[in-house]
């Protein structure tokens, strides 16, 4: 498929710290070009949750107008928005029905009703069922089944990943979307776009856990035999470690920011005992000298115990010893110095740091590689992988599935131009005329963008229902 046949999917991750847009749409590589890039300061979200909905809808507003100042030929009308938030829980559970016509082959209403019957699964008061992702199947004793389906059998039985959310919590972000005069064509859960963003075929495959450290909470995604087995948001982030030095240091919030991304790291014992950071005095007082080795400490603290509830969810699964791919750490906590040594200390597993850059094209700036922009580069995958099994309809058959509306001059929009205090100050090299190239190295091609579609479509495909059903069904249409 050519590059004029590919829409534009646009991405919204509206966090506790920023809320940034991005549009992309892929080449004929399969790399996304990134055509639009808006970040504004977050307002009115804490946690995840938010709390004030204009505030929340005038940042939106301002990190949609950014994304079309940097592309005026940009049209947004519809996104897809990702959602965390410390409401969001998840559960392990076990399922059986026996089948009223043994003789028939198990079909795919089989496994629906057998999904539907665990929709009745005792949750605490407050909460809703978001999604329920079969793991592995049992036909009467044959275990570890991953597709029933056209097998013969009396009992079936698997093995559930149930997804809890607070209904309200969700309702009010997709509130503050539409008061932004936007669509949201599906709300998608944070952890599982970070990880399509910076996985690859092979951690799927090893297992992995996903630790996202965002500014207001910690998502984690962690995938075992290419299933996803698990996903938690810790409501603990960026924001506490900020609050721990402001308090700890007696310190104003924004020095507390400065330091930590300055002077942060989550080691002590690599600190310099002998170095200090002088704070400006208020109102006529003497400046105070902050000990970098005490900064240490307090970050070491919160970040220690944020890896110890990763722990914590990994031994509830039996995977704290049999992920092989390790941690894979990204979201903007992720560039604290030595955070990759502290993991691998707490945990006991192999560990690196999660950038977006395999599904970028080439010539883009280096901030969009930014781990801190994994979830919204995931969001624009989500959109290309419901575009490619015929979820998201193309634009010449159906406007209204569109992220964005086609402009005949979009083709000229090759690499985005950054706002000017994060742009990359490096000349842009012009276009050169690419060298013939040979079958082989043309089928190569292919196959790694087959690689990563497929892999894209694996964390993805395994949820089944998207959050819109929300606000598009009755509450008891499940029961």
């Amino acid at each position: 498929m050519n590059k004029k046949e590919q829409p534009i999917i646009v991405g919204l991750d509206i966090g506790t710290t920023k809320v940034v847009a991005i549009a992309g749409r892929k080449n004929e590589f399969g790399k996304l070009e990134i055509l639009g890039f808006g970040k504004a300061d977050s307002a009115g979200v804490s946690h995840g949750v938010v709390l004030n909905i204009e505030q929340c809808i005038r940042s939106i507003e301002q990190a949609i107008d950014k994304c079309i100042q940097s592309n005026p030929n940009l049209e947004i009308n519809e996104v897809y928005v990702g959602i965390a938030g410390q409401h969001i829980k998840s559960l392990q559970t076990r399922g059986d029905r026996v089948r009223s016509i043994t003789d028939d082959e198990i079909t795919k209403e089989d496994i629906d009703l057998l999904i539907k019957d665990q929709y009745k699964t005792y949750i605490p008061a407050g909460d809703q069922i978001i999604d329920i992702i079969p793991q592995d199947f049992m036909i009467d004793n044959t275990p570890n089944v991953l597709d029933p389906i056209g097998m013969s059998g009396v009992k079936i039985g698997a093995n559930f990943h149930i997804v809890t959310g607070d209904r309200n919590a969700i309702r009010n972000i997709k509130r503050c979307v539409d008061k932004s005069n936007l669509k949201a064509v599906d709300l998608v859960l944070q952890p599982l776009a970070s990880a399509a963003a910076v996985m690859n075929n092979e951690d799927l495959e090893a297992g992995v856990a996903i630790v996202d450290i965002g500014g207001g909470t910690t998502d984690m995604a962690v995938f075992y035999d290419g299933l996803l087995q698990h996903t938690a948001v810790i409501p603990y982030a960026g924001t506490n470690i900020t609050n721990d030095i402001r308090q700890g240091l007696g310190v104003l919030r924004a020095q507390a920011e400065a330091m930590k991304v300055q002077f942060g790291m989550a080691l002590a014992d690599e600190a310099n005992t002998n170095a200090y950071i002088t704070i400006p005095g208020l109102r006529g007082l003497p400046p105070k000298e902050i000990s970098v080795k005490n900064l240490a400490h307090i970050i070491q603290a919160r970040t220690q115990e944020i890896l110890d509830y990763v722990m914590y969810h990994l031994k509830q699964i039996n995977l704290d010893k049999r992920l092989h791919g390790g941690i894979i750490l990204t979201g903007g906590g992720s560039q604290l110095a030595h955070i990759i040594q502290l993991t691998e200390y707490v945990t006991g597993l192999g560990a690196r740091i999660g950038h977006p850059n395999e599904h970028l094209a080439g010539g883009h700036s280096d901030l969009l590689k930014h781990p801190m922009y994994a979830t919204c580069i995931g969001l624009i995958l989500r959109g290309y992988s419901d575009f490619e099994t015929g979820k998201l309809t193309f634009l010449g058959t159906n406007k209204e599935m569109h992220a964005v509306k086609e402009t005949p001059a979009k083709d000229v929009f090759i690499k985005v131009e950054m706002p000017k205090e994060v742009r990359v100050e490096q000349p842009v090299a012009e276009q050169q005329p690419a060298a013939a190239e040979t079958p082989e190295q043309q089928y190569e091609k292919q196959e790694r963008n087959n690689k990563r579609s497929d892999m894209i479509k694996k964390v993805f495909g395994q949820i089944k229902n998207g959050f819109m059903s929300f606000f598009e069904e009755p509450e008891d249409q499940k029961m």
